[in-house]
């Protein structure tokens, strides 16, 4: 039986280790480190590459926030988020950044086991208390690109490559880069050519 890797980040220390105590207990469950702030976050994936990493959405640096610079470190590691808010703005935020799932934390450690193992097989889990909310917020909202975001898409739109694109808004080519990985996961895109085709249609 091949293990399951996660690491779970979470500022309060009784509820991390609450749940790490409880996931290791689960026979084919590793936990590979721990963390209370989004660099810890993106400190442990970019060490560990676990499976998943269970990341508290209000936690220092935000959890949200920490979710498109996991997706660059390992795009391997399945993202699944943990709140104890039923709000429907972070929800769509989080899955349009690339979180895997979304859990309310008054799950038990059975459900979470099985939140786990749906986003290691590929699948998105929603805590059932929101799916609802959130697929049709997913439908009804369009993804809202930034300033930023918007010129440096203007630009692919017309063919330039990342290094004329830089050179063009005088930023780095890395900065360009982390806008089209933040770009690519808000339209649900899996390259340029199809973000540019997504882009227009919301134009």
């Amino acid at each position: 039986m091949t293990a399951i890797t996660i690491a779970i980040v979470d500022d309060h220390p009784l509820f991390r280790e609450g749940v790490s105590r409880s996931l290791s207990e689960i026979e084919d469950f590793v936990v590979v480190g721990e963390g209370a702030s989004a660099d810890d976050a993106a400190t442990l994936v970019a060490a560990q590459k676990p499976d998943v990493v269970l990341l508290d959405v209000s936690m220092p640096g935000g959890g949200i926030e920490a979710i498109s610079e996991i997706v660059v470190r390992s795009p391997e590691t399945k993202v699944l988020m943990l709140t104890a808010s039923e709000e429907i703005d972070p929800l769509v935020a989080a899955l349009r950044r690339g979180a895997a799932g979304y859990v309310i934390k008054g799950i038990g450690s059975r459900g979470l086991a099985e939140a786990i193992r749906i986003v290691v097989g590929g699948a998105r889990y929603i805590s059932p208390t929101m799916r609802a909310k959130a697929e049709k917020s997913l439908l009804d909202r369009p993804p809202s690109l930034t300033r930023r975001e918007t010129e440096v898409m203007e630009l692919v739109a017309e063919g330039l490559s990342n290094k004329h694109i830089a050179l063009r808004l005088n930023r780095r080519e890395k900065t360009i880069k982390h806008h089209m990985t933040e770009i690519l996961s808000k339209l649900g895109a899996s390259n340029r050519t199809e973000a540019a085709i997504k882009w227009r249609q919301l134009a």
